[in-house]
């Protein structure tokens, strides 16, 4: 019994001997590959995660766009507030409604009445919230469709303002 405490005794010595060896040399060529790898997994995803940030940055301002108004083409203007359930509903409607249009050229836009120049252009047209203001390709206001309105009613009203 005596040899082999002797023996484990030894045993330990050397796995402490040759943990303190490693801790001094410092990391060792897996460790330093592990962490390239890491680094190079994390760049990915945050490289990622900003195209898609930005992509989403850029779509939003181009919606809400009032410029683009009178540019060529039929423009659907929504006059939104992002807090109200009704104006989010309607958008999702109105969103359906334009991917149903096969080789249709409209462009949708978005007034937030919670900023200043979204305000104006419902005020400029007297309309409230839940409401979509139907323009020609020369920016004549065709049509004025207020509250809730279902994707195929919408439709409907798209194609009526491409054929004008």
């Amino acid at each position: 019994m005596k040899k082999q405490r002797k023996n484990s005794n030894r045993k330990a010595k050397r796995a402490a001997q040759t943990s303190a060896q490693a801790e001094k040399t410092g990391p060792d060529r897996r460790g330093v590959l592990r962490l390239l790898r890491n680094v190079a997994i994390g760049t990915a995803l945050l490289g990622g995660t900003g195209y898609v940030f930005a992509q989403n940055v850029m779509n939003t301002m181009h919606e809400h766009d009032l410029d683009r108004v009178g540019n060529g083409r039929a423009t659907i203007v929504q006059i939104h507030d992002p807090q109200c359930s009704l104006c989010l509903a309607l958008q999702k409607e109105t969103r359906k409604a334009l991917d149903m249009l096969e080789g249709e050229e409209i462009d949708y836009v978005v007034a937030n009445i919670r900023t200043e120049k979204g305000r104006s252009f419902a005020t400029r047209y007297g309309v409230q919230h839940v409401t979509l203001l139907l323009f020609d390709k020369e920016g004549a206001l065709q049509d004025i469709l207020q509250g809730q309105r279902g994707s195929y009613q919408l439709k409907t009203a798209f194609e009526e303002l491409v054929a004008s």
